[in-house]
């Protein structure tokens, strides 16, 4: 989790050039959850692909057509459907007539507190890219990296030619990830940090917060986290014995905002469900948890 929301003052709405094939134009959704905002990608010079086109905003959209600037668009890809990420997908879709390419449909219930994290239930992809698949345009190639976790149908995309990764909310520059059941799984988002650590991407470009130059280096720090936060989680338990989710995060996230005190508890969870599955921790049936 992140410390007090203190967003950065970039500028919305502008194209800027990242890498000979890569620029960033960004959102103007800016929150505690979102950072400054949420950051299209713009990949390739002749004709571009798009990823995460992010919120169905009108300021946004006007952006990003001018950011394409009448260049032929190959596809429009959506690392995953959280509401930041893939509604303008379809707008932007139909103003370009490119495809909509990327991460599978995925609409549940999400009981979670981010009213911005709900899931995009208009979200239809004309295409959905399994692990390893590939979208190919003039100089660039995308390639499909599976990574569950944040969500079960979260993807990043390796830009090819630059040994760069797309990281989604997989990976953020600003902060870490929130798991929140049922859909996000701790489990499977470990596995997926460490088929990230195997890799050797040179620089990770995230959907919120700046491009992470040492991305290794990040993605042990990450994982580090998580396994502290776990220690921290089986310690609470038993010092205190049966005990709730909200006492714990009292406990555990001192000095963060308390805005964010309701998607740390989801994380709580997911870690919690992760403990119980592997025998660590067990529920009591009324919202509280002890140790096995």
């Amino acid at each position: 989790m992140a410390t007090p929301f203190d967003p950065a003052d970039l500028p919305t709405g502008l194209l800027m050039p990242l890498s000979p094939l890569v620029a960033r134009v960004l959102a103007p959704n800016p929150s505690p959850f979102t950072y400054t905002g949420t950051q299209t990608y713009v990949v390739g010079t002749e004709a571009v692909a798009i990823i995460d086109p992010g919120p169905d905003d009108a300021e946004h959209l006007a952006a990003l057509a001018a950011a394409i600037a009448g260049r032929p668009v190959v596809a429009i890809l959506c690392t995953h459907t959280h509401r930041d990420h893939s509604p303008a997908a379809r707008p932007l879709s139909e103003l370009t007539g490119a495809p909509v390419i990327g991460c599978a449909p995925l609409t549940l219930d999400d009981d979670g507190p981010r009213a911005d994290a709900a899931f995009d239930a208009d979200y239809r992809p004309d295409r959905v890219l399994a692990d390893g698949e590939q979208v190919t345009g003039p100089g660039w190639t995308l390639e499909a990296v599976a990574t569950p976790g944040h969500t079960s149908n979260h993807l990043c995309f390796a830009l090819l030619e630059e040994n760069v990764l797309f990281t989604g909310d997989h990976v953020m520059g600003w902060s870490t990830s929130v798991i929140s059941p049922p859909d996000g799984d701790m489990s499977a988002y470990m596995r997926s940090m460490q088929r990230l650590l195997d890799r050797d991407d040179a620089i990770y470009y995230p959907a919120h917060g700046d491009p992470i130059e040492t991305p290794q280096r990040l993605v042990r720090g990450m994982m580090g986290h998580r396994k502290q936060r776990e220690g921290q989680i089986l310690r609470f338990l038993e010092r205190n014995g049966e005990s709730a989710i909200p006492d714990m995060v009292a406990d555990m996230y001192k000095g963060v905002d308390p805005r964010l005190y309701g998607a740390a508890g989801r994380s709580v969870l997911a870690h919690l469900i992760d403990l119980d599955g592997r025998g660590l921790a067990a529920p009591t049936g009324d919202g509280r948890w002890q140790i096995r």
